[in-house]
């Protein structure tokens, strides 16, 4: 979740059909690589950060260099700067999206291991199909089954080792997954910065929202952070916020649903990878099956949705 940025992970119930076609088609490959493998891998960066550095500090700090180094950037490029609604909307979505989305996510690896937090967030289409309903386009019959399905894999998720031994990681994760979702779902439908400017305002936003956030909860900067930990926090700045979000945002307005929440499938396997070969963590039975059971309840519901 990071990561991971205006439409859910598996962002199906976000996404319109009729997507123009891009005028560079070879950006969209590069821009999924990133969603597959990038924002996979945050999840693990995420937790070599935290090494050193607090939670809601360390989404902040990530988000406030990565979204004035991006504003800065456009300025001088002569791209204008988004009017006062538009601002409105991008602080709005921001904080749920990054703040709140990430911010939990980052909170949760304090307790959970990395790849267990890219499967939980993998539950995001499930509340975004949900949400999607206050908009008047409820779930059909078939969706509701891989809705069904979908949360039951949130409760067999809950009754592996991976979350059972923290509810508080389990109960942040959720949460985070549920606001990356109606950010995901209000946004769609709001007067948003056009391009890299959404991304640059949202990231802005969330990041003053956070760093005053942690401040009150008394997290403060690491006097001695390990070289580890700053080059992870440097990677979730250029690949994880500014490459990895700007590619999210410009594949959800460019290609079919289907291949735009595609990633969804995609993160959990790659970061529970990462996990298991780069930082020694373990993945049980109860884990392995809750992640199956979600991706098929989220392959249900992004086939319908395509269809």
């Amino acid at each position: 979740m990071d990561s991971r940025v205006t439409a859910p992970a598996p962002h199906n119930a976000v996404a319109t059909p009729g997507q123009p076609v891009p005028a560079r088609p070879w950006l969209v490959p590069l821009a999924m690589f990133a969603l597959y493998v990038i924002w996979g891998s945050t999840y693990l960066g995420i937790r070599f950060a935290l090494e050193s550095y607090p939670p809601f500090l360390l989404s902040g700090i990530r988000f406030l260099i990565a979204g004035l180094g991006l504003l800065a950037v456009l300025v001088v490029r002569g791209v204008a700067l988004p009017t006062a609604r538009q601002w409105r909307n991008a602080a709005i979505t921001g904080v749920l999206l990054l703040g709140m989305g990430n911010g939990f996510v980052c909170f949760a690896e304090g307790s959970v291991s990395s790849g267990i937090a890219a499967v939980a967030v993998a539950s995001m289409p499930l509340f975004a199909a949900v949400y999607s309903g206050m908009y008047g386009q409820w779930p059909t019959r078939r969706e509701t089954v891989g809705l069904a399905v979908g949360f039951i894999g949130v409760i067999v998720l809950n009754l592996g080792s991976g979350l059972s031994s923290s509810r508080i990681g389990a109960i942040a994760l959720i949460f985070a997954a549920s606001a990356w979702a109606f950010g995901s779902v209000w946004s769609k439908r709001q007067d948003m910065p056009s391009g890299p400017m959404n991304t640059a305002a949202q990231m802005t936003c969330a990041s003053v929202v956070l760093i005053i956030f942690a401040l009150a909860l008394g997290e403060r900067m690491p006097a001695h952070p390990t070289l580890r930990a700053t080059l992870a926090l440097a990677y979730l700045v250029v690949f994880g916020s500014i490459i990895a979000f700007s590619a999210y945002l410009y594949v959800l307005k460019t290609v079919r649903p289907a291949v735009a929440t595609s990633y969804a499938y995609v993160n959990p396997p790659v970061a529970v990878l990462f996990g298991v070969l780069v930082a020694g963590e373990t993945v049980g039975p109860f884990d392995l099956a809750g992640m199956a059971i979600i991706l098929v309840g989220v392959g249900i519901i992004t086939l319908l949705r395509a269809r």
